[in-house]
């Protein structure tokens, strides 16, 4: 398993931005998502959807408040 790495807020924007990561808001429940979502991100129903879809080196971003 690789080590979770930790990132500033504006590296993250930057690759998002960029396109080189997938920003995921790690909460469940639609309605945090809802209140929490960022510029940018998707929930987490649409990252498991996606899920086996993704590149094995795809870059992703989880986050929660």
């Amino acid at each position: 398993m690789n080590k979770v790495e930790r990132i500033t807020p504006l590296e993250s924007r930057q690759k998002v931005i960029a396109g080189e990561a997938l920003l995921v808001c790690a909460y469940e429940s639609d309605d945090k998502f809802r209140h929490y979502q960022l510029d940018g991100a998707i929930s987490f129903h649409a990252y498991k959807a996606m899920l086996s879809t993704l590149a094995f080196d795809q870059e992703i971003i989880f986050y929660c408040n």
